[in-house]
């Protein structure tokens, strides 16, 4: 094996470093100006309205108001309270939600303990993309339907939802919806007006913010029960002392991305380009995910015959970091439950590797990283039983 060695960061979608301006502008909310928002002397006043700002700057990359943002420990916390909030708050009305088999664990794991406590649960397939069809989405509707709730780009293959036209379905049955839009806020356009979007969860280290910090938004009129119980922080909603420097960090950071977004997305986009079709010049590898509606930095492969788990432990000896794809997920040794709802067969999918650029990636890394890979498939493939002698090396 080659034994040139560099260090490439190639899993932007498990978390991203947090900008040095964002920190920078963390620390005196750490320090000096450390006041907790919900006092009253001038101290804390300095907090209220530095978190008052971020949540401006919030509202405004997702087209919501300022009012509509609830700030959260990330993710996770905003996929569950979305879901538990709602499912307790309509369950009088009805008690069926409707999701789909490639949403992330706060979500699906969230529906599973749902339907313990008694709630209908109805999961939705996808096509070999990863694309849902909307008319299954309407197809699936009942009287008793509460909440639909579908990702508006998937974290593993990197697909992007048709989030506009279940919206409209959701509208015209007057159901709510919600979407975990963690992996696309900062990264493509987001407008909760123009989507139909009930509510929305955001994590602030998808975009080189902090980690442990997220959002989420609730629209106009929507009622849901509190997750987090024992103060009257977020105007009543969501309890505990504010995270001000996190709050900090994630507004500049989103206010950011959301300025550089277009610019970004064109350069990141040429160059995952670049990097899909290294990959596919390895034989029998292919390309999971939608091939146009997809995520600017996602690559998401399978090669024949070897396992995701070592060719992630041979190109970390390369310096690269990569994943087989949710870092929530990265130590179990169950297939991709993504990859094979899009069909793919079980042995394939073990042999699945997800590269996703970020804004700091060069043409550069993306050459180093093909060179790697070819290296490391063929190291394997060499070693593997399973591989076709016409694979193999000929020396």
């Amino acid at each position: 094996m080659n034994t040139e060695k560099r260090l490439v960061y190639m899993d932007h979608a498990a978390t991203t470093a947090t900008r040095q301006d964002v920190a920078e502008a963390m620390v005196p909310y750490m320090t000096g100006t450390f006041g907790n928002p919900s006092s009253l002397y001038d101290l804390a006043k300095v907090s209220r309205e530095a978190v008052e700002k971020a949540r401006e700057q919030v509202a405004v990359a997702i087209g919501a108001e300022p009012k509509q943002i609830y700030f959260t420990s990330g993710g996770t916390e905003s996929d569950n309270w979305a879901v538990k909030g709602i499912a307790f708050a309509r369950k009088a009305k009805g008690n069926h939600i409707i999701t789909t088999v490639i949403e992330h664990h706060a979500i699906s794991h969230t529906c599973e303990w749902l339907e313990k406590q008694g709630f209908s649960v109805t999961c939705l397939p996808v096509d070999r993309f990863g694309m849902v069809d909307p008319a299954d989405v309407e197809n699936a509707i009942t009287d008793e339907t509460i909440l639909i709730t579908v990702m508006m780009a998937n974290n593993e293959v990197g697909t992007i939802e048709p989030i506009a036209e279940i919206g409209a379905i959701a509208r015209k049955h007057s159901v709510l919806f919600h979407t975990d839009a963690v992996q696309a806020v900062g990264h493509i356009p987001v407008d909760v007006g123009a989507q139909n979007i009930d509510l929305l969860s955001l994590s602030g280290h998808k975009f080189h913010g902090p980690k442990g910090t997220g959002a989420l938004y609730i629209g106009p009129g929507v009622r849901l029960d509190p997750l987090m119980h024992g103060g009257a922080q977020e105007r009543g909603r969501r309890a505990g002392t504010e995270n001000v420097p996190g709050i900090v960090g994630m507004g500049l950071a989103l206010s950011l991305a959301v300025a550089d977004m277009a610019e970004n997305a064109k350069r990141v986009t040429t160059l995952r380009d670049r990097l899909t079709e290294g990959m596919l010049a390895i034989p029998n590898t292919y390309l999971n995910g939608h091939p146009d509606k997809r995520l600017p930095n996602n690559v998401n492969v399978v090669f024949e015959f070897i396992e995701g788990e070592s060719i992630l432990l041979l190109l970390n000896r390369w310096g690269i970091a990569a994943s087989t794809g949710s870092a929530c997920s990265s130590k179990s040794l169950e297939p991709s439950h993504v990859l094979i709802a899009c069909g793919l067969p079980h042995d394939v999918v073990h042999g699945s590797l997800r590269l996703t650029l970020g804004e700091e990636t060069t043409a550069e890394d993306v050459d180093y990283v093909i060179g790697a890979v070819k290296d490391v498939v063929q190291h394997l493939r060499d070693m593997s039983p399973l591989t076709p002698p016409e694979l193999r090396s000929q020396s």
